[in-house]
């Protein structure tokens, strides 16, 4: 099973931005669907972003679409996660996850793998 470990979060002032990274290991990469997840407290996990297996598929949730964009780097086992205009309603803890199928409005029950998590709070 694959190992994912996130980095990037942080505290950040509404309208900025940060990065999150996703580095994976113990797997083929490349043949992962990679997914970000979040959950703000007393909240379900829900679905961010997912990217396929070479990254020229994407899908966002609605609610991040416009402001956030995901991408992958198979050459370095990696997931990333560009926030700009950060929201309020954007802090929460952010998750990578790792699937071996694709879907645009994926489940956390879709993906067999994941990270610790990194906090991400945006502050007025």
């Amino acid at each position: 099973q694959v190992q994912l470990v996130e980095s990037g979060g942080g505290l950040v002032q509404a309208g900025g931005s940060l990065r999150l990274s996703c580095a994976a290991s113990g797997g083929t990469f490349s043949r992962l669907v990679m997914g970000w997840f979040r959950q703000a407290p007393g909240k379900e996990r829900e679905f961010v972003s997912v990217i396929g297996r070479s990254g020229t598929i994407t899908s966002y949730a609605e609610s991040v679409k416009g402001r956030f964009s995901i991408s992958r780097d198979n050459a370095k086992n990696t997931v990333y996660l560009q926030m700009n205009f950060l929201k309020l309603e954007d802090t929460a803890v952010y998750f990578c996850a790792a699937s071996d199928k694709w879907g645009s409005n994926p489940s956390p029950r879709d993906f067999g793998s994941w990270g610790q998590g990194t906090q991400v709070t945006v502050s007025s």
